[in-house]
């Protein structure tokens, strides 16, 4: 995946002159917190030295506590705020390098913000909402409605173009925000909590709404939140923010299975952790096989050279026909004769993708999970009762404690 936005020491520091400023980023140069620097500068520092990478067609989530600086962060991406120092790179361009009216032309065509607000225009129709941009942009009539129409179905709003937005619920004006940012066709949409003005049903109706269009469309979607449920349903990456910095980036299982600190345990603690976890994240997975022209004395190697309780056997095409544990091998006189006389052949498969909450009924039954490739059915690796219940169990970090999360297995890198 290539790299879509670079964000490098990014810092932003609100003063009543420049000089408070320069003193409160000296101040913080020598280390010190937010708090201090505000008493002794009366400057504020909402985001400090804050660097990351967003990939190409990714949803990269940024949270935190409200005041963490994560909406001042976003508004930094595009300049609505100007920040004090650092760099921001998309498609390899200096965003802060740009005059004012190549920031204009790269906001007009290029990145797309939607606001928790919805920042509708109430005096315009839904089909003129959406054209807004494109005339801005000086496209003929007959283009930016044909696209206006276009977008407005692509977020089910059909039908609705010749009304107001009073007319529409709060979930519509929302999609109304949404069919706006999209019209322009940008290749990065900003959202600042779109959804949290919702009601919940509305906005799970929304989120699942977005991950579809995102199978579709592939934008690059930078989204603020302050809700970890949201995050970690939506993100491929999240980034927590706290008093202006990033305290710890990771994909969602990461953050749950490996908090880096009791601030991102208290966001971890209440989660489902198995709407988190997948079976691709607690497969085992090297060594775990082997061929189908094998006899049971390669099984028996297995487990006593390797340490392994299970073995699947593969057949050419490297998918699973069967597995074996090592009281299926037999004594020393049966190590000759072939797996395929000795294997399992019942046995359930699974997709990396699924969720551990969609397995668990798998847990009653003695036989493993295998963990195939949904295209051609090869074999990815295996996931046992053991396996799916340790994760399920394990709670956020205890003081004096590593960060809990799936165990290590065995033959797994």
């Amino acid at each position: 995946m290539s790299v879509k936005i670079e964000v490098s020491d990014l810092s932003k520091v609100f003063g009543r002159s420049a000089r408070s400023i320069d003193a409160a980023l000296a101040l913080q140069a020598e280390g010190q917190g937010k708090d201090e620097i505000l008493a002794r500068t009366g400057a504020v520092i909402a985001v400090s030295n804050v660097s990351l990478s967003v990939g190409e067609g990714e949803i990269y989530m940024v949270m935190g506590l409200s005041g963490s600086g994560k909406s001042t962060l976003i508004r930094c991406l595009n300049r609505l705020i100007e920040p004090t120092s650092g760099r921001v790179l998309v498609d390899g361009e200096d965003v802060f390098a740009k005059d004012a009216r190549e920031l204009r032309e790269m906001r007009r065509t290029r990145i797309s913000m939607v606001f928790q607000n919805f920042a509708l225009l109430p005096h315009k129709t839904v089909a003129e909402n959406v054209e807004f941009g494109l005339k801005v942009r000086g496209e003929a009539r007959e283009s930016r409605t044909s696209r206006a129409m276009e977008t407005l179905s692509l977020v089910g709003l059909d039908g609705w173009e010749n009304h107001y937005p009073e007319n529409l619920s709060g979930g519509m004006q929302q999609r109304l925000g949404l069919a706006r940012a999209l019209a322009n066709d940008p290749d990065i949409l900003l959202m600042d909590e779109p959804f949290s003005a919702l009601d919940p049903l509305i906005r799970a109706d929304m989120q699942n709404e977005l991950l579809e269009l995102q199978q579709r469309l592939r934008k690059t979607i930078v989204f603020i939140t302050h809700d970890f449920q949201e995050a970690i349903k939506l993100g491929d990456h999240i980034a927590i923010m706290k008093d202006g910095v990033i305290v710890q980036v990771g994909r969602p299982a990461e953050l749950v299975a490996r908090p880096a600190d009791d601030y991102v345990v208290n966001f971890t603690n209440d989660i489902d952790r198995g709407r988190v976890f997948t079976a691709g994240t607690v497969m085992r997975s090297e060594g775990q096989s082997i061929s189908e022209d094998s006899d049971c004395a390669t099984a028996s190697r297995a487990f006593n050279g390797l340490g392994l309780n299970c073995v699947f056997v593969l057949n050419g095409d490297g998918q699973p026909v069967g597995y074996l544990r090592e009281r299926d091998v037999g004594g020393t006189e049966d190590l000759g004769r072939p797996v395929a006389t000795a294997m399992a052949t019942e046995f359930p498969c699974v997709s990396p993708d699924h969720h551990l909450a969609d397995i668990y009924a798998y847990c009653d039954t003695d036989a493993p999970l295998a963990v195939v490739d949904d295209g051609n059915g090869r074999f990815l690796g295996y996931v046992s009762a053991q396996d799916i219940l340790l994760t399920l169990a394990a709670t956020g970090r205890e003081e004096g404690e590593e960060p809990a999360g799936p165990r290590e297995k065995e033959g797994r890198s």
